[in-house]
């Protein structure tokens, strides 16, 4: 039984059916398949295989029946031609850097990115001979400014981790078209069921899929969905150098695949709510959420995304020591830097997620010592805030 045609279906109908291909007993849940290698019917037919003249799986470091389901279904979502699974997110965004960039090119990237990504454009990359320059989030001028004659990626997040800035991906998409260069977004925070990049210009989008796409913190994925002369090259950068993700993996995202919409909607209209209570807090200097009135790019993040997502980032007053009694004070919510779970996590960014990152660095993406992450989850909002009251009251 093959689909109509995905473009005529609704999002909600392709998170469900999407990439399923029955083997010959006709299961309806998705099969897995663990293995290793594939069997050939002859020696021409290996030989045919390995050449790419014809179509099949050959090993699976780079072709696995699975992985392809969550490949065509993440594809489908994305509105993409194309999708790479790789074994983590940030695999997917070396994978990406490794098949479009060479020695001697040039990447801007927003300053607020997670300390990782960070890490990898500003100091692995850089021993390769391929510079970045990082600029402010959502200062248009600054990414025009920025390009140079070598310019080859432009890249960034929308909302951003963790101070969920938002970023105008139409208007960047037109500045690194005009320098002929590639815009990738990290899509992390909305996934497909919030915000679709390519749908405002951006040619590549990355995942980690061990957030929101598993979306109850199980497994380890990352994914490269985009253009096809993209994807391709980041295919073939994956077989040789094989950042894999294993058929187990892939199907648990691809299962997680199917309530992600109703998840991001349910924590979202939860972080919303949140994101009020906390406004009103004594002892918060400020929020950070997409969906409130207050937020500088709110009207942008209204246009781009369904709602403001599930991350509510907050400045407390009195510094690392206020922030951490928050922190320890829960009883409930999950100390961990991990997000996108159904269960609720706090994090402080300055000493996790952007702790190997200099000071100036943190600085200039304004990542204080008083500011916690949050990730809002499926438990009941009303018990989220009294878990963080209980810090506040301190």
């Amino acid at each position: 039984m093959s689909l109509p045609d995905p473009h005529s279906l609704h999002p909600d109908t392709l998170a469900v059916r999407s990439g399923i291909e029955r083997s010959q007993f006709g299961e309806h849940g998705e099969a897995m398949y663990l293995t290793s290698s594939f069997v050939f019917e002859n020696a021409a037919q290996a030989a045919a295989r390995f050449s790419g003249e014809e179509e099949g799986y050959v090993y699976a470091r780079f072709s696995n029946p699975t992985v392809s389901a969550l490949q065509t279904r993440l594809a489908a979502l994305e509105g993409a031609e194309g999708c790479v699974a790789t074994a983590s997110g940030m695999s997917a965004i070396l994978a990406l850097a490794m098949a479009t960039l060479q020695a001697g090119d040039h990447v801007v990237a927003s300053n607020g990115l997670f300390g990782a990504t960070q890490q990898l454009f500003g100091g692995i990359l850089s021993r390769f001979g391929i510079q970045t320059t990082f600029v402010p989030t959502t200062d248009l001028d600054a990414w025009r400014d920025a390009t140079q004659p070598r310019t080859r990626l432009f890249f960034t997040e929308t909302p951003s981790n963790p101070l969920t800035e938002v970023v105008d991906i139409a208007a960047v998409a037109d500045i690194a078209h005009e320098a002929g260069a590639l815009l990738a977004v990290d899509n992390c925070f909305c996934s497909p069921a919030l915000q679709r990049p390519l749908d405002f210009g951006a040619d590549v989008v990355v995942h980690s899929a061990t957030k929101y796409l598993d979306g109850q913190g199980r497994v380890l994925g990352g994914a490269v969905a985009g253009r096809k002369l993209v994807t391709d090259e980041v295919f073939k950068f994956l077989r040789t150098a094989g950042p894999t993700l294993s058929p187990f993996n892939a199907w648990v995202i691809f299962k997680g695949l199917e309530t992600l919409r109703v998840r991001m909607e349910a924590q979202s209209a939860s972080a919303l709510e949140l994101a009020k209570w906390l406004e009103a807090q004594p002892g918060v200097a400020r929020v950070y959420y997409p969906g409130l009135r207050s937020h500088p790019q709110h009207e942008l993040a209204m246009r781009q995304q369904k709602t403001g997502g599930a991350i509510v980032s907050f400045d407390v007053e009195g510094g690392r020591d206020a922030a951490w009694k928050v922190v320890d004070s829960t009883r409930l919510i999950s100390i961990t830097a991990n997000l996108g779970d159904t269960k609720t996590t706090i994090t402080h960014p300055a000493t996790t997620t952007h702790g190997r990152i200099s000071a100036e660095a943190r600085a200039s993406a304004g990542i204080g010592d008083g500011l916690l992450r949050v990730a809002v989850g499926l438990e009941h909002v009303d018990d989220i805030k009294e878990d963080l009251a209980r810090g506040l009251a301190r």
